[in-house]
């Protein structure tokens, strides 16, 4: 059974004709909290699946821990209600690995359409993630051939049509590995959690393309795995922008057909 979906009931109106039920597919939404030392640092909405690299794409993007090494094990928690919803990640970081208790007092909370709040500033971000210095260079065709991979290997958005997606591709345009979520910034999460896994990092000769607008956080997770280039098919905020000029990365935005516009670090596309 898939976890990232679920079945409902449904009237369907057409035009003046009399409602239909029919049967219709939900993409699942849910909470999930990770704790690292028994202590919650952070709640998400989310869609189940790929849970520990949503939660190890987290700890990288914030700060958390500056290795995947630094990840000992993740595990559900195992007592109570909690070992049957799976709702909760518990984090075993390495003994060696200092964890500051103080960061937690920013009470870090993600939902599914205001992501993680409290970055005070891109100075403050430049203090954990330095520019990214890459010089990568990406033809248009393959910057072109994004939305098409991406939109084909979105198999749960083809049942439920409401979800995010991210994806990783390489330099060549080869599709690494794409992840969906209702939340966008947790996809983003997922495929850095995998990469990170996957002792991929830092990225910074791949292209990070995301289905929806790009926000000022999803260009700071970005960063925080060394991505260089960054695309949507849609635009970006300004914060966004600010941040992925004085990141040194290229911002791609409005990618659809062969069209699109180029916000920051124009001279990596060819």
């Amino acid at each position: 059974m898939n976890p990232s979906v679920t079945h409902c009931s449904k009237a369907r109106i057409t035009g003046s004709a009399p409602a239909q039920a029919q049967d219709d597919v939900l993409a699942v939404e849910e909470p999930l909290e990770i704790r690292v030392k028994g202590q919650s640092v952070a709640v998400t909405m989310r869609t189940p699946g790929h849970d520990e690299e949503l939660a190890t794409g987290f700890l990288v993007t914030e700060g958390i821990v500056t290795r995947p090494a630094q990840i000992a094990q993740i595990e559900y928690c195992q007592q109570g209600e909690a070992a049957r919803l799976q709702n909760i990640l518990n984090v075993f970081l390495t003994p060696d690995t200092p964890f500051d208790t103080a960061r937690l007092q920013r009470n870090f909370y993600a939902s599914s359409s205001c992501g993680i709040c409290g970055k005070a500033s891109i100075e403050s971000i430049h203090g954990h993630f330095p520019p990214v210095t890459s010089s990568v260079q990406i033809t248009r065709e393959i910057v072109y051939s994004l939305p098409d991979k991406l939109r084909a290997a979105q198999n749960v958005f083809e049942q439920t049509g409401s979800l995010h997606a991210a994806g990783l591709f390489s330099r060549a345009g080869d599709l690494l590995v794409l992840r969906e979520d209702v939340g966008r910034h947790n996809a983003v999460d997922k495929v850095i959690g995998y990469a990170a896994r996957s002792n991929l990092l830092p990225l910074d000769e791949h292209i990070l393309f995301v289905s929806g607008r790009t926000s000022f956080e999803i260009i700071q997770k970005a960063l925080s795995a060394g991505i260089a280039v960054i695309a949507a098919v849609s635009g970006p905020s300004s914060l966004a922008v600010a941040l992925a000029q004085e990141s040194g990365q290229t911002l791609i935005g409005f990618l659809r057909g062969q069209t699109f516009n180029i916000y920051s670090g124009e001279e990596r596309i060819v």
